[in-house]
């Protein structure tokens, strides 16, 4: 069975996720990881359900990620962004916002699921959120992510985020199996891409589920609201 085919973007739907609750507020950077393994008909990602009580997107099935940390800009990692990831992102943000991005993406999921996109190294004493990451004998592997998309979240939501999602391969993960954070998710499973359609899902994470796994030649999606509509650009 070959990938998903490409989900169109349900404007409506993605209203409806995050109703509108009046106010401004900035978006905030943030950033997910769609991790994948196997291909073809065998071809898994990972998601996992968000708990019941959480304000935005409660019940739904996500991927793991979150917002950047002041202190992921100066995290050290085992390898540097590729090539065109890092063009692209550097091209929007500059160097030290797309490596915070990056690290972010890394950090979050470690936090959520258990999972270490790293390769290993010697353990190391440090403060703040990469403590357990680091003392766990690893440093992050920004080689393994690919940049795949960008969504803002509509103005006047209770959160907004200018999220980055990016992509890797399970064969760069440092651990067998994901372990859910219990005040995050309440279950994480690998699931076959069609089966994960059939999920509770936002309408963000369903178009952006089938973006990563196609052909990106013609630029990467770009969804945000302008004027009070959906639109969808290409990087």
């Amino acid at each position: 069975m070959p990938a998903p085919s490409p989900q169109p973007f349900d404007a409506a739907q993605d209203l409806k996720d995050a109703p509108r609750t009046g106010g401004r507020m900035r978006p905030r950077d943030a950033a997910t990881l769609i991790l994948t393994r196997g291909e073809g008909d065998r071809l898994e990602v990972l998601m996992g359900r968000r708990a019941a009580g959480h304000v935005f997107m409660a019940g739904k099935w996500v991927f793991p990620g979150g917002r950047v940390d002041r202190a992921d800009g100066r995290a050290a990692s085992a390898t540097d962004p590729a090539g065109e990831t890092r063009a692209r992102l550097e091209a929007e943000v500059g160097p030290y916002r797309a490596r915070a991005l990056m690290l972010a993406a890394v950090r979050e999921t470690f936090e959520e699921t258990g999972l270490r996109l790293a390769r290993a190294a010697p353990t190391a004493s440090v403060a703040g959120p990469w403590r357990e990451f680091r003392a766990g004998g690893a440093l992050p592997d920004l080689a393994a992510l690919s940049y795949v998309a960008r969504a803002i979240t509509p103005p006047g939501r209770s959160r907004r985020f200018d999220a980055r999602f990016f992509r890797a391969d399970a064969l760069a993960l440092l651990d067998d199996a994901p372990r859910p954070a219990a005040d995050e998710l309440e279950d994480v499973a690998w699931l076959r891409a069609d089966d994960a359609l059939t999920r509770d899902l936002a309408a963000i994470t369903r178009f952006v589920l089938t973006a990563a796994l196609e052909d990106r030649s013609d630029g990467l999606p770009f969804i945000r609201q302008v004027r009070g509509r959906h639109r969808i650009e290409r990087l």
